[in-house]
């Protein structure tokens, strides 16, 4: 009767397991492997990512565009890209060659993008730590989108191919990694925008190779100037600040020690904007229990 029992059970977890599933991880895992050991992305997110956002292949998208990965074109796309409906109507979504160019440019897309560089920082085969993070780096909108993520790993063992996958990558030849490498700087996110903390020895320069965001755009998304020396705290943000803060911040009361640089970069507002909507000239100094529009 156990021995029945147990047939039973082994019958109902193997019915679980959806076969389009099952031949969309024979089909690509090894892509997803090669990925892997090139870009040291963990071939079970690989997976999940793509069996998730396209659907085990069969979204519009990946059957029309080969984007299997939901990747939005983005200011610095430059190839095919195709209109589809997701969080707005019409984005505009990249559209690919072949399935094997998609998973190309999606280890790209995380490589390069700034705020996704805290998570090489985990050892290749934390799927859950790659999954979280991915949510907190904001790579989708769903809030279980990395339950989501560590479910599929675990209920088709994809886990099994970072093993597999962590066994051949190479090493980096003729070059020693340099300290930013090493240890690379956390890309946090507030007021929805991507920022570092700047710490001791921090250049614009020294940020901009590790970021791949030119230092004289590092400058300019700061209000500062070439001449600024980086202090230890400092907030350093990768993209263009707003013309003036979210909804929820309406009123900033000034503090000791603040400055109008200071109060821009904690909101994310761009100086000029701040200095507009206060109707102040550039020669004013906030004093403490000033209160400053923010939107």
């Amino acid at each position: 009767m156990c021995v029945g029992l147990l047939c039973c059970c082994i019958g109902i977890q193997a019915q679980a397991k959806n076969p389009r599933y099952l031949s969309y991880i024979d089909q690509y895992s090894p892509i997803a492997v090669e990925q892997m050991r090139q870009y040291k992305i963990p071939a079970s997110i690989t997976l999940a990512q793509g069996l998730l956002e396209s659907g085990a292949g069969t979204s519009k998208l990946a059957k029309k565009s080969n984007n299997h990965f939901g990747i939005k074109c983005g200011s610095g796309w430059k190839g095919r890209s195709v209109r589809h409906n997701d969080d707005a109507r019409g984005e505009c979504f990249r559209a690919y060659k072949s399935p094997k160019d998609s998973y190309v440019d999606h280890s790209l897309f995380l490589v390069n993008g700034a705020r996704y560089a805290f998570l090489f920082k985990l050892d290749v085969t934390d799927y859950k730590g790659w999954a979280r993070g991915l949510k907190k780096a904001g790579y989708a909108t769903d809030p279980s989108y990395a339950n989501r993520l560590i479910t599929i790993i675990e209920t088709y063992e994809l886990y099994k191919y970072d093993r597999v996958g962590k066994k051949g990558i190479p090493r980096v030849r003729g070059k020693s990694k340099s300290k930013a490498q090493a240890d690379p700087h956390q890309v946090y996110i507030a007021n929805n925008l991507a920022y570092v903390i700047a710490r001791d020895g921090d250049t614009f320069k020294s940020l901009s190779k590790e970021l791949g965001i030119s230092a004289k755009k590092l400058i300019s998304y700061n209000d500062l100037h070439s001449g600024y020396t980086l202090e230890s705290g400092d907030i350093v943000y990768l993209k263009s600040k707003y013309k003036k803060a979210l909804k929820q911040h309406t009123v900033h009361m000034v503090t000791p020690g603040e400055s109008m640089h200071s109060i821009a970069q904690k909101y994310g507002i761009r100086l000029k904007n701040l200095y507009q909507m206060n109707k102040k000239g550039a020669d004013y100094i906030p004093e403490v229990g000033d209160q400053l529009k923010l939107r």
